[in-house]
């Protein structure tokens, strides 16, 4: 347990989410004081109910679009996670995700501004688009289409990386911003769409495993544990950090292979793999590359991903009984 003179109050947007979740509990379990906001349009009570009972955890349920009811005694650091992060979410959400990435995004820098406390802002791989280089560094400006059904996530966070500079330069705000790549692990929401989530419930289900296009899209897929790492090192790193930082898992791995993969940890299924249609504006190629993180946060993945898939197959066992 931490001193309680270093005892840190930190707010977590979205904090009954995926990652949320995940974040709040590791916060609490460094005795740190959290306040969770989330209005579950894609979060979930169940993902946090297990620590209501901490002394230490408040929540309230609120958008954070809206101006935030809150008053504190100091306030150290924000983690503003606060969107919906898969695309069955955000194009169901497209209005919304606009308006938390802009809106919501200008009411916790209120937040932060008022109280002299650090943001580190959760971007996204997304800002890469479909990637004309392989792998992506933090430099890359990406090759987005700003008008198609995806636009409104991957412009969003764009933005929100925008205004995040300009306070930073007019205002000497003190910003961190993490890219996130694609990330697994227990509390993920199995209608969220996400292919690690697709794969395992129709795998357990029996279902046919569905793959847009050919399997030959790319990705690297990274454990929550490991993100949550990276959130933290970020956080308390005190060196001053001008750039967005990727966290994700530089081994590249198709989609048809990830399935392949999910079949054998799960041999009773009688699942098949079918292809689909391809979707609209998905990139073929996404890889991190993740020298800033390594020189900056010596940080770098852990878990292998067949173990931290038994882990995320388990979860949604444990969910499915």
């Amino acid at each position: 347990m931490n001193n309680k003179i270093n005892q840190k109050k930190i707010i977590v947007t979205g904090g009954a989410g995926f990652v949320g979740s995940n974040l709040c509990e590791r916060l609490l379990n460094e005795d740190n004081i959290v306040y969770c906001i989330d209005n579950f349009s894609t979060g979930f009570k169940e993902n946090i109910q297990h620590l209501m009972s901490d002394r230490n955890f408040h929540f309230l349920e609120h958008d954070i679009t809206n101006t935030i009811p809150l008053e504190f005694e100091g306030l150290d650091e924000i983690y503003n996670l606060a969107c919906p992060a898969s695309p069955v979410q955000y194009q169901n959400l497209s209005i919304e995700t606009l308006k938390v990435c802009t809106y919501g995004l200008f009411n916790i820098i209120d937040l932060a501004m008022h109280y002299n406390s650090k943001i580190l802002h959760t971007s996204t791989s997304e800002v890469y688009g479909d990637p004309l280089i392989h792998p992506q560094n933090e430099s890359y400006w990406g090759n987005v289409n700003s008008f198609g059904p995806r636009a409104c996530y991957d412009e969003g966070k764009r933005c929100a990386e925008a205004i995040l500079y300009e306070y930073k330069t007019k205002h000497n705000l003190d910003i961190r911003i993490i890219r996130i790549f694609n990330t697994y692990g227990p509390k993920m929401d199995e209608q969220d769409g996400r292919v690690v989530s697709n794969f395992i419930i129709q795998a357990l289900n029996n279902l046919d495993i569905t793959i847009h296009g050919a399997g030959s899209q790319t990705r690297s897929f990274q454990y929550i544990d490991d993100l949550v790492d990276g959130m933290l090192l970020i956080m308390k790193n005190k060196e001053k950090i001008d750039t967005p930082i990727n966290l994700g898992n530089p081994n590249e791995m198709s989609i048809k292979n990830l399935s392949k993969t999910i079949l054998e940890l799960i041999p009773e299924s009688k699942s098949k793999i079918i292809f689909q249609e391809q979707s609209i504006d998905d990139p073929k190629r996404r890889l991190p590359d993740i020298a800033l993180a390594e020189k900056f946060l010596q940080w770098k993945p852990k878990v292998e991903l067949k173990k931290g898939l038994k882990e995320t197959i388990q979860y949604f066992r444990d969910i499915k009984k």
